[in-house]
């Protein structure tokens, strides 16, 4: 019994080890190519505290309120908190696998799995909600086995109050916590929906996101006609098929077959009938985002219980002496593939000698929005052409009369440049950004006045013309390596608004 103890403290041992490494890799590659266009937004949204935004809800923010608050503006300072959900979100994956029965190499399998598959490393570099997200999924995924597997209904409760704050950081919560209710329905475990304490942990959820709720409400569901935007104009459509390919590509081509495996197990394994309504849950989500025409990573955050069922499942398979080579093998080859492609997700190399070897691997990530595609994935594009355009924003702003300066205004297209502007160029002296595009347009036009001067960059010039008598162009913004459309951006000068400033403000409002 001592030995038993022993070995679970050095499981937990070897978890927290591994979660540690995750750490401390994205901390020390924290700088990367420099700050992300969300990144930039997120950093705006904190300097507006509420109890939701057009595009998120609150939760996230408020976390990176603290840790500006407590740590700084550096990239590091930013970043550690998503590095901390991806370490935490390896440990986890790891008691998925012990809960499901397995052994130290199970576990280590299931952590590897999540801490080297593509899409976290890459969610857990830079600052967002994706990276709890994750987490958020992977807690609630262990607490459902759990409950499950040793019959404890009351641990609904946790469920209900985990899920709510998942929900608090954003929407897609509500796919698995949809699944999993299908899943119990279809399952042996049906008797659960019956629960008393799953309809009190449901309760406690509503109650926790409810101020976000009543926020939605106030502000007419922003975030409803934003998600149909987001659909109808920004997202790539997909198929099953090219939805099923995304996966392989953002999991680690090497991980498809233990999630495969753990598919399987979960939905027919004998030993895993008990949590038969999570690999239910994988289908119905799966389907639900293709009719939705969701983003490929949007199913990310269920795999760890896959990679978890599908480790212990090779561990069941190997434990014959003869076959007990196989599981570290696999992890080993599985441990070189994840260490080949980490430049695929993390910026550890420059520029140039990632897309040398980009090329040499052929290997690409999927397209997820309609725009033109950059020579780097977007989310290392999205890294770069800030600085340049900030540099020429404040050329042109310093051009200016002195009389002008003090009444100028700059407007930007979207919500990245808007965020540039007022993240970068503080020390320069430039005003704050408005614009039209999600929570920017929430926070309004500020003091905007009709003999105002506009330096509008990202924004088309038939719009301009649309809102003011003169538009000048002046300059061009010009980057390497970033978004094509963030390329060749002009830079206008506007004067001489049309009409009243709120009635030109409730025309542009775009959010997508």
């Amino acid at each position: 019994m001592i030995t038993e103890r022993t070995d679970e403290r050095g499981d937990l041992v070897v978890l927290a080890v591994l979660a540690l490494v995750k750490l401390v890799f994205h901390l020390v590659t924290s700088h990367g190519y420099g700050i992300f266009r969300d990144e930039m937004y997120y950093i705006a949204c904190s300097e507006h505290l509420g109890l939701g935004y057009v595009d998120h809800p609150p939760l996230s923010i408020l976390l990176l309120w603290l840790a500006r608050r407590t740590l700084g503006d550096s990239l590091p300072a930013i970043r550690c908190l998503a590095g901390v959900a991806g370490a935490a979100s390896v440990f986890v994956a790891g008691l998925i696998a012990r809960e499901l029965g397995g052994r130290r190499g199970a576990q280590v399998l299931a952590a590897l799995t999540v801490f080297f598959a593509p899409f976290f490393l890459a969610v857990n570099h830079f600052f967002s909600m994706n990276a709890f997200d994750v987490l958020f999924w992977a807690v609630l995924e262990l607490i459902a086995v759990r409950i499950l597997l040793r019959d404890e209904p009351r641990g609904w409760i946790w469920f209900g109050a985990v899920a709510g704050l998942g929900l608090q950081n954003k929407y897609s919560v509500a796919f698995l916590v949809v699944g999993l209710i299908v899943g119990l329905a279809v399952s042996p475990q049906r008797r659960q929906l019956w629960s008393a304490w799953l309809w009190l942990g449901g309760a406690l959820a509503l109650l926790i996101v409810l101020p976000h709720l009543w926020w939605e409400q106030q502000h007419g569901w922003v975030s409803l006609e934003f998600m149909r935007n987001a659909t109808s104009e920004k997202n790539m459509p997909v198929t099953p098929l090219s939805f099923f390919a995304g996966q392989i590509l953002l999991l680690q081509p090497f991980a498809l077959p233990i999630w495969l495996l753990g598919l399987a197990a979960l939905l027919g394994a004998p030993a895993l009938r008990r949590v038969r309504a999570l690999g239910v849950a994988y289908l119905v989500v799966f389907a639900i985002l293709v009719l939705q025409r969701g983003k490929v990573y949007y199913l990310a955050p269920i795999y760890p219980v896959l990679f978890a069922a599908g480790a212990v499942t090779l561990e069941r398979w190997c434990a014959r002496p003869a076959l007990r080579w196989v599981l570290p093998a696999v992890t080993g080859v599985y441990v070189l593939a994840g260490i080949a492609s980490l430049p695929l997700a993390v910026p550890v190399l420059s520029e140039e000698r990632f897309l040398a070897y980009q090329g040499r691997l052929g290997i690409a990530p999927p397209q997820m929005e309609r725009n033109q595609p950059a020579a780097m994935p977007q989310v290392f594009a999205d890294m770069h052409g800030w600085t340049e355009l900030v540099d020429t924003v404040a050329r042109v702003y310093e051009q200016l009369p002195a009389d002008q300066r003090a009444r100028a205004v700059v407007l930007a297209g979207n919500y990245g440049e808007a965020g540039a502007v007022d993240f970068l160029a503080r020390a320069r002296g430039l005003p704050h950004a408005i614009s039209v595009h999600n929570s920017y347009w929430l926070w309004g036009p500020g003091d905007l006045r009709r003999d105002d001067v506009v330096i509008a960059v990202g924004a088309p010039r038939e719009r301009l013309l649309e809102a003011f008598e003169d538009v000048q162009l002046v300059d061009t913004v010009r980057c390497q390596y970033c978004m094509p459309f963030e390329n060749n951006l002009p830079v206008y000068l506007a004067r001489g608004l049309k009409a009243p400033v709120d009635e030109l403000w409730q025309r542009l409002k775009r959010f997508v």
